[in-house]
């Protein structure tokens, strides 16, 4: 990726991880600029979706500055920030929780590790979506809960008209005045725009082995919550 900042839909591992560590500097400010700050409201929601308690053991995958796995520890559990971008974990150094370098298609975690696991905005990224949904099936306990957290398609036709409108046109424009890697939200916008609809990741949740698949959509369905059982 040395002649480029940001990756492209094939979604090369290299690729994605130096792109992330080139936005990592203001990555979290960027979020709550675009987001207009329902980025709080999306980690609130998949905390409580969880049903954490205290003694679970969870991981929160591609949990980049760890700023979501802080919100899930408030629920008292242990909670263990992974992701594969080096740049991401050291932009969270300051957040009091556990953090480690981890594959999503490779977890560095043996089978039946974790009560809950969680990724939120990161399954998108992946460029083998239902052997990292496997990878999560494989390190939950039987009876483990699963909840992703990804952008997914308005369900009011009007409103996802204008979605898609300030999606390709105005993000990539704001994101120009605040993120220290603006090229990638070039890429964020494409790869929302070609990702499955709420029907579709349900079957391949279900398809990865978990039972008791349903979803709930965010923000009119900008986000939706994907809710499995191991």
């Amino acid at each position: 990726m040395s002649s480029s900042t940001r990756a492209g839909l094939d979604k090369q591992p290299t690729d994605v991880a130096a792109m992330f560590d080139r936005v990592a500097r203001r990555y979290d400010i960027t979020n709550t600029v675009l987001s207009f700050g329902q980025d709080r409201m999306w980690r609130r929601a998949t905390r409580e979706a969880l049903a954490l308690r205290a003694g679970d053991v969870v991981l929160d995958l591609a949990a980049g500055t760890a700023v979501s796995t802080v919100e899930l520890a408030e629920s008292g559990a242990t909670c263990v920030a992974a992701d594969f971008s080096l740049g991401m974990l050291r932009a969270g150094t300051d957040r009091p929780v556990p953090k480690v370098a981890a594959d999503a298609l490779h977890l560095p975690f043996a089978d039946q590790s974790f009560d809950a696991a969680t990724i939120s905005f990161g399954l998108r990224n992946v460029n083998d979506v239902d052997r990292a949904l496997s990878e999560l099936r494989r390190v939950l306990r039987p009876g483990g809960r699963l909840v992703v957290c990804e952008f997914s398609t308005p369900t009011f036709g009007p409103f996802r008209t204008v979605y898609l409108e300030y999606l390709m046109k105005a993000l990539p424009a704001v994101a120009r005045t605040v993120s220290s890697n603006p090229e990638a939200y070039v890429y964020l916008a494409e790869s929302i725009r070609a990702w499955p609809d709420q029907a579709e990741l349900a079957t391949r949740v279900e398809n990865a082995g978990f039972g008791q698949v349903r979803w709930r959509n965010l923000t009119g369905g900008i986000a939706a919550l994907h809710r499995g059982v191991a």
